[in-house]
């Protein structure tokens, strides 16, 4: 696992663009996959601003997202679709019919899963895939005592995730109690992964994979059976670390 100290979320931001643009120049149809939440939109502005400058162009990259809350429709503004088009993909070249993000309004979310697994299959696999981590180890949805074999799969949102959730929703009635997650095994079939951390409230979480025991008691540890993750953590991220 390489890690990547840097000063702070800015420069987290830009040093995973800088990666992330290196291999769409470096592939002729490069697959990333990408996530939600405050910790990528940083990198996402970063991309949209090296597209506007011309240094790079997603007319041949397809794109995976991690996840999608069950029961919103993609025109729903706190969907994951909805944030995915509004932080980048209305702002780049990037093919519509390039994009796959899972469907939580499908009538049939089993095979929603499986159609999901095809389409990365078909793809040739996530040549770069970015994650964050929360609080308990998480990765995608995959909550603590996920299986490390999950494939993707529908998940019951644990409390603690949906009241962290909440501050999206005008109430915790209105936050899905379920979602469909890429499985910890599908992330691991990623060819390239990239970790981003930022901010001092996610110290121990951190210094626990880092340092921590490989369980299913925090999903993040899986990351360590993979042989190509770069975690780009801030100072105040790594705050806990044991500096060498």
């Amino acid at each position: 696992m390489n890690v990547i100290k840097v000063k702070d979320y800015q420069e987290m931001s830009k040093e995973a663009c800088k990666i992330v643009v290196e291999k769409i120049k470096e592939l002729d149809r490069p697959v990333l996959g990408f996530a939600t939440g405050s910790t990528p939109i940083g990198l996402y502005q970063c991309l949209i601003e090296e597209y506007n400058k011309k240094n790079v162009s997603f007319q041949d990259v397809t794109t995976f997202n991690l996840d999608e809350y069950v029961g919103l429709a993609p025109d729903d503004p706190r969907s994951y679709y909805y944030f995915m088009m509004d932080q980048l993909f209305n702002h780049v070249d990037v093919p519509q019919e390039n994009i796959h993000i899972p469907n939580g309004v499908t009538s049939d979310l089993e095979k929603e899963c499986h159609d999901f697994e095809e389409s990365i299959r078909k793809a040739g696999q996530i040549d770069l895939q970015i994650l964050g981590i929360g609080p308990n180890g998480h990765i995608g949805f995959n909550e603590p005592g996920t299986k490390f074999s999950s494939r993707t799969h529908v998940v019951k949102l644990t409390e603690s995730t949906r009241n962290a959730n909440s501050r999206f929703f005008d109430s915790i009635e209105e936050v899905p109690t379920e979602a469909i997650t890429m499985g910890i095994e599908t992330i691991l079939e990623c060819k390239e992964i990239i970790l981003l951390v930022s901010g001092e409230n996610k110290a121990e979480t951190v210094a626990q994979l880092l340092n921590g025991d490989i369980t299913e008691d925090f999903p993040a540890s899986a990351l360590h059976k993979h042989n190509n993750v770069t975690v780009i953590a801030d100072e105040a991220a790594m705050k806990y670390v044991n500096k060498d």
